[in-house]
């Protein structure tokens, strides 16, 4: 896979997003999917959380939600979201942003439009598109009991963790994906470096 069509760029911390950030619970999770589920929303779950879902346990703390939502409900969203406290701290759609609230909790959505065959597009920063196959959406995972959308292990390990500087954290998280559903490892990263295992 190409690291033009990586989808990672637009998750890593900005410089005020470090700092503000306290850790996105799993009951956060829940009240988040909740809500845009009441108001006919689909989300799909991605990033750490998206990983966790799959696994149906929490392996590590998380900084944020990263969520892939299709562009045309982007508007309701963030209305929905900002009657709850969140604004905008980063970027914009239709490419990757940030919302947050006073309590330091942080959602990154990626907007998504969809093609003729089901993928879901989406406009990265530098302008390049990347696809999210339409199989890529089947995925089905837990928090807290409660089923909830989310990518795929095959997504998850080909889109999320290539095209970026990989941390003992995403080795760990491809790691689990590999041994608990078989995915193959993103070309060049069959095994952790020295000292991440």
């Amino acid at each position: 896979m190409p690291e033009e069509n990586s989808v990672r760029e637009a998750t890593e911390p900005g410089p005020n997003r470090e700092l503000e950030a306290r850790n996105m619970t799993a009951k956060d999770v829940v009240e988040v999917v909740q809500l845009f589920e009441r108001n006919g929303i689909q989300v799909w779950l991605d990033g750490g959380w998206g990983v966790d879902v799959l696994l149906e346990e929490q392996t590590r703390e998380h900084k944020d939600l990263d969520l892939v939502v299709p562009l045309s409900d982007v508007p309701r969203m963030q209305a929905l979201l900002a009657e709850r406290g969140f604004g905008l701290v980063e970027g914009g759609a239709p490419k990757s942003f940030v919302l947050a609230d006073e309590e330091g909790r942080h959602v990154d959505v990626h907007p998504v439009t969809w093609d003729e065959q089901g993928n879901g597009i989406y406009r990265m920063e530098n302008g390049q598109d990347c696809t999210y196959p339409a199989s890529g959406f089947a995925g089905r995972g837990s928090v807290l009991g409660r089923r909830v959308r989310c990518l795929t292990a095959e997504t998850q390990m080909l889109l999320c963790h290539t095209g970026y500087e990989l941390t003992e954290k995403d080795f760990r998280e491809m790691d689990a994906l590999h041994e608990r559903f078989g995915v193959q490892y993103p070309e060049g990263h069959e095994a952790a470096p020295p000292g991440l295992d």
